[in-house]
């Protein structure tokens, strides 16, 4: 059983030169709250936390499981990772996200909502020194996702035809206020395993409930379509250096061939095969920065036969040869770490 590409492994500053497709689809998102004083309390919490950090940009982990924060003074180029079920607000700035040929763009007081684990490039688009970019991200629990809608009296309704896992929002007062206590908890870590559970509930209630709730009850419900092939994409996750076989992960979605490459490309906006090679290429990329293992190496252990097919793929995903990237990866970690040490 191969080893899956770590999920939600974000680079601290830019991460070379992703290409994103020339014909990408740009999905509108809705538009900005109007009630900008929501983002002030949250504004001074983030940055209050940041600096309590020891300041300067990066990522910054609470000490809530699964909740972190992000600050950064430049845009940065696209980097590619997988993206687990989550939610990710903006209090600051603004970010796109590339998933297949479809792009979304969010900006202060919204939010982007992934429900199904996706291969993806994100990117910051506005920051500056004067006006950092600032980020919250919170790692979705699916079993509390699942809880809250079975619990409540008029849940949404499942979209009868099958579309994209990811979403953007405006992020409203009851959520604000839930992200608001979410950071200022990081001053009592013993309230955490006490407080968190409950509002992770609150979080899920006021997603499942509002515009877009649709989407995220397509996963939480049984026998869904989504939550269907939520399953076989979790068998490729494991096995993403085997040989694919679309039947196969057909079977685990119950589904017949055409049908489940359907719904596969109307929920990640990939076929399977192109799911499959975003993670054996990010895989790759892993090992080579995270385990010194040259080119060859690592392109055989993805399960790629041709070292030279994987270096022709690796250099048309990410805009480099993967042995340049590995170096300019490395050097870019150094330059983050010096960085943190001197509190800058």
């Amino acid at each position: 059983m191969n080893r899956m590409p770590e999920l939600a492994k974000k680079l601290p500053i830019p991460a070379g030169t992703d290409t994103l497709a020339p014909d990408s689809s740009v999905i509108s998102w809705p538009k900005r709250v109007s009630e900008i004083h929501l983002s002030s309390p949250l504004l001074e919490a983030v940055t209050g936390y940041v600096e309590s950090q020891g300041g300067g940009e990066g990522l910054f982990p609470t000490q809530t499981p699964g909740v972190n924060v992000v600050r950064s003074f430049q845009s940065m180029m696209p980097m590619r990772q997988i993206y687990r079920p989550s939610l990710c607000v903006v209090i600051q700035g603004a970010k796109e996200i590339h998933f297949g040929s479809d792009r979304l763009d969010y900006r202060a007081m919204q939010c982007l909502v992934v429900s199904v684990e996706l291969p993806a490039s994100g990117r910051i688009v506005e920051a500056s020194a004067e006006k950092p970019y600032l980020g919250v991200m919170i790692d979705l629990d699916v079993g509390v996702l699942r809880e809250v809608l079975q619990q409540l009296d008029t849940p949404p309704a499942a979209p009868t035809e099958p579309g994209p896992c990811v979403f953007v929002g405006n992020v409203d007062q009851p959520l604000a206020d839930c992200i608001l206590r979410l950071i200022r908890m990081s001053d009592t870590p013993k309230a955490i395993p006490i407080l968190y559970p409950s509002l992770m509930r609150e979080i899920c209630y006021w997603l499942l409930i509002g515009p877009h709730g649709s989407v995220l009850c397509n996963l939480a419900l049984p026998e869904t379509a989504t939550e269907r092939v939520a399953k076989a994409i979790r068998v490729l996750h494991v096995d993403f250096a085997g040989t694919l076989r679309v039947e196969q992960l057909a079977d685990v979605a119950q589904m017949s061939p055409s049908s489940f490459h359907q719904h596969f490309k109307a929920l990640t906006s990939m076929t399977p095969l192109q799911f499959q090679k975003q993670l054996r290429l990010l895989e790759a990329r892993r090992l080579m920065v995270s385990e010194a293992a040259n080119v060859a190496d690592a392109a055989y252990q993805v399960g790629y036969e041709s070292a030279s097919q994987f270096s022709r793929e690796y250099s048309r995903t990410f805009g480099i040869a993967p042995k340049q990237d590995t170096l300019n990866q490395q050097r870019l970690y150094s330059q983050y770490a010096s960085r943190s040490v001197q509190g800058v």
